[in-house]
């Protein structure tokens, strides 16, 4: 780690007689104000290992309470936020926002791990928060029991503000990007499209895009009645209502891949493999399958709409990356694809 690195040789210029440098001054915790409809009930906190990023805790009324993955309390959402470099909070950086995918939590050491190495040398500062298990990145439209499940609203509405409140921030569509993984692919390109003006920028890393597809119909309803996307699981048509004809308006207003034209204007990228061998790891390289089959269908939309994209599709990613196999959630893929996004959308970041 760079601090005991630092120590050492402090130590070392001291026992030969010779006057040391002045230390480094270490980041120093923001202090988060309750505000804008969240109310902070924990942190912030350091990320154990880590020397930029830390995770706070909300309560929130849009979503009050949901169903939880391991370690979660229902209604208690964790943050994750990974500072720039040197972060001085005197200068107003932009925000990369980054949505997990399904099964996942934001403070995941693999979360903050790719957030750090990807701004390594980009002055920026990433925001990952809690998207549930199984959200969607949607204002549900039947949540039963539940109460409220409107997820966008707590994002859109309430987190991006926060953040603005509280941390040096650059608070101008020019100065946020959006991103995601998987689940939080549908929903980064869901949120550009609901809100353009928010965004500069959208990325989706192995995303599913197209809520035509009948296959990707099937895996958000998989998604309602496995436990490992949350307990207690739910009903099938909670989130976008059936998904069957002629009940299916909402999976269809809301499928990214057939809704492009809001994203004119805007930067757009697309990232993912073929899955490779299909019998390897057979449920990962289907999945990775598939959403390059909805980013095809994507990228063909906005084509035909004349929105300028980019489309990576690095197959088995025997040559994206070292370790990246080309299947579903492969943390070198994944750390590629994160690193060409932010490369890709740093030189037209506003900063200040």
């Amino acid at each position: 780690m760079r601090r005991t690195a630092s120590l050492v040789a402090t130590a070392v210029v001291v026992l030969a007689g010779v006057s040391a440098p002045a230390a480094q001054a270490e980041t120093t915790l923001p202090t988060l104000t309750s505000g804008q409809g969240l109310t902070v009930i924990d942190g912030p906190t350091w990320v154990q290992g880590s020397e930029r990023s830390f995770t706070f805790t909300v309560t929130t009324p849009e979503v009050p309470t949901y169903q939880v993955l391991p370690g979660q309390v229902s209604g208690e959402h964790v943050v994750l936020v990974t500072l720039p470099v040197d972060y001085d909070p005197a200068v107003n950086y932009p925000v990369h926002y980054t949505l997990h995918g399904g099964g996942d939590q934001p403070q995941a050491s693999r979360n903050w791990t790719l957030a750090e190495n990807s701004t390594e040398d980009i002055p920026v500062i990433t925001v990952t928060p809690n998207g549930g298990g199984r959200s969607w990145y949607t204002n549900w439209k039947f949540p039963g029991s539940l109460a409220p499940q409107n997820w966008q609203n707590f994002h859109l509405d309430q987190m991006i503000p926060f953040i603005d409140a509280n941390l040096s921030t650059v608070a101008t569509r020019q100065g946020r990007v959006i991103s995601g993984h998987s689940m939080g692919g549908f929903g980064a390109f869901h949120y550009a499209e609901q809100r353009p003006e928010l965004f500069s920028y959208v990325g989706s890393f192995s995303g599913g895009l197209d809520l035509l597809n009948q296959e990707m119909r099937a895996a958000v309803v998989s998604t309602t009645q496995l436990a490992a996307y949350g307990t207690p699981t739910v009903a099938p048509d909670a989130i976008f209502g059936a998904p069957v004809w002629p009940l299916d308006v909402t999976w269809n207003a809301k499928s990214p891949a057939q809704n492009v034209e809001p994203l004119r204007g805007m930067g757009v990228a697309m990232y993912s493999g073929d899955g490779a061998d299909l019998t390897v790891n057979p449920v990962q390289a289907v999945i990775e399958n598939r959403a390059l089959a909805t980013a095809a269908v994507t990228s063909s939309f906005l084509t035909n709409a004349g929105i300028p994209h980019t489309f990576v599709n690095y197959g088995d990613g025997s040559a994206w990356a070292p370790g990246c196999t080309g299947k579903h959630s492969s943390t070198p893929c994944l750390q590629a694809d994160m690193d060409h996004f932010m490369a890709l959308v740093a030189p037209g970041l506003a900063t200040s």
